[in-house]
């Protein structure tokens, strides 16, 4: 275990340093929570402008459930693990670059990253547009990396929190293909 926390350590330090003044900006701004919110909107709106109003309304419900485990999981997780946030860590003093305020102590597992893959995996099976699901994952990817290039959370806590929002994006999609069986056969509603 110390050897993949001290490989952790070599890699964040790696990926934290190379940063650009060009790059700096973005990484803040896609970490921010609240840039998210009009992504999420315009999901919403296309889903109930495209699909039937039960099942646009069925994946909503899914999309805010698995938000709420995710975040919920991952926060309990950071305070069962209690691993330090680079920028507090001790032994990263003096290395991170922090480009954002402190936040909570606890980084093991990244939320954001959790966060996004859960919604990224479900939008992307709900939709089944391949252009949407490869820009859907992009910027799944491009939040999740910010977290490390802003300061706030070692790759291992990235990595973890990736899986975790994918596992919990498969559980509710297979919910959200049941409980979309059981409207079809109900009410006979053309997917």
């Amino acid at each position: 275990m110390e050897n993949l926390q001290i490989l952790d350590r070599e890699l964040f330090t790696f990926l934290n340093g190379a940063h650009s003044p060009f790059f700096d900006p973005i990484m803040i701004f896609l970490s921010k929570i609240w840039v998210w919110i009009p992504l999420y909107l315009a999901i919403c709106i296309w889903l109930f402008a495209k699909r039937k109003w039960q099942f646009a309304l069925l994946s909503v419900v899914i999309l805010i459930i698995a938000f709420a485990i995710s975040d919920q999981l991952s926060v309990f997780i950071k305070n069962i693990t209690e691993r330090l946030r680079p920028c507090e860590d001790p032994q990263m003093v003096g290395i991170t670059r922090l480009l954002e305020r402190h936040g909570g102590l606890y980084s093991f597992v990244s939320s954001h990253a959790s966060n996004t893959f859960s919604f990224a995996f479900l939008t992307a099976k709900i939709i089944k547009r391949p252009l949407f699901s490869y820009l859907i994952y992009f910027w799944a990817s491009a939040v999740s990396y910010s977290r490390i290039y802003v300061g706030k959370h070692y790759p291992g806590d990235v990595i973890c929190g990736i899986i975790l929002g994918l596992i919990i994006g498969l559980f509710l999609f297979m919910l959200y293909r049941f409980i979309a069986s059981k409207l079809k056969s109900k009410y006979a509603l053309p997917y």
